[in-house]
């Protein structure tokens, strides 16, 4: 099973429990049907390839005609698909499309807005992990979906040296170090990024042997403007901590390689989607 096969089947189970009771007690088993996923706002369309593998996960015999695509502009009142086969299979299965498709496309609509701000720089805009547990491939996929790239998906596909770490184990050469060891032990090979928050911290992280990747951290525009030309070219650079719409273009243009975003995911609003039957 898929990631994407394990998360619907838990979400379903989440949902339908010993079964879809409303369902059961009024629309007869041979009952067949027809609806529509209404646009009600608009954004960046995102989840419909989830849809159908829901749709499919859960009644193969339901046929769904894709009319947009994920990524596609929209605006209110377009069709985005329509799905047709057993009632109960559709009004069983719409809850749980309606809430991955409004949360996507939500993400991928706010993702679209911050790359806009930075368009025509070289800077990539990533995600964070702060996601919602159980779902964050999910609201990865809608990044990608939206034109922003991922950082590392969890804990364990790369190395991520935060204040907390740092603090913890008595500084940016102690952490590195300690690190490079523990990469060599266990055999794995894994990036290294390592997060500054002052100039003396980041003079360190230069001097230290091993790091793939610094983040200058809740820095200034003009500070990373005036550090940057410090860290060698080997080194990737990273911005994050309190940027915004209104700020990610300056951060952008001081030649920084990719900037964070958490609100990409933790703060994205709904996009206003509905199934409706059509007969």
């Amino acid at each position: 099973m898929t990631v994407i096969q394990e998360i619907i089947a838990n979400a379903l189970r989440e949902d339908i429990g010993d079964g879809d009771h409303s369902t059961l007690a009024c629309v007869p088993e041979n009952a067949i049907g027809k609806a529509h996923l209404l646009i009600k706002d608009d954004g960046i369309l995102a989840g419909v390839e989830l849809a159908v593998e829901i749709f499919k996960q859960f009644d193969a015999s339901l046929v769904v005609n894709v009319f947009k695509n994920d990524g596609d502009h929209v605006v209110k009142g377009e069709i985005a698909f329509t799905v047709e086969g057993s009632s109960r299979s559709i009004l069983t299965t719409e809850r749980l499309v309606l809430n991955f498709m409004q949360r996507m496309s939500g993400i991928a609509t706010q993702t679209a807005k911050i790359v806009q701000k930075i368009d025509g720089l070289s800077t990539k805009l990533l995600d964070t992990r702060k996601t919602t547990p159980g779902i964050r491939y999910m609201e990865k996929w809608a990044v990608r979906i939206g034109g922003g790239y991922n950082h590392r998906f969890a804990l364990y596909d790369m190395i991520m040296l935060k204040d907390n770490h740092i603090d913890y184990a008595g500084g940016i050469t102690k952490a590195v170090q300690q690190t490079l060891t523990y990469l060599n032990q266990s055999n794995k090979s894994l990036k290294i990024e390592v997060e500054v928050r002052t100039e003396a911290e980041l003079i360190e992280a230069i001097a230290t042997p091993g790091i793939d990747r610094i983040m200058l951290d809740n820095f200034q525009p003009s500070e990373i403007k005036r550090l940057l030309p410090l860290i060698p070219s080997h080194i990737e650079t990273e911005a994050s901590g309190g940027i915004t719409l209104d700020t990610i273009r300056a951060y952008a243009e001081t030649g920084v390689q990719f900037i964070s975003v958490g609100a990409l995911t933790h703060s994205a609003g709904s996009l206003d989607l509905s199934l409706k039957a059509i007969f």
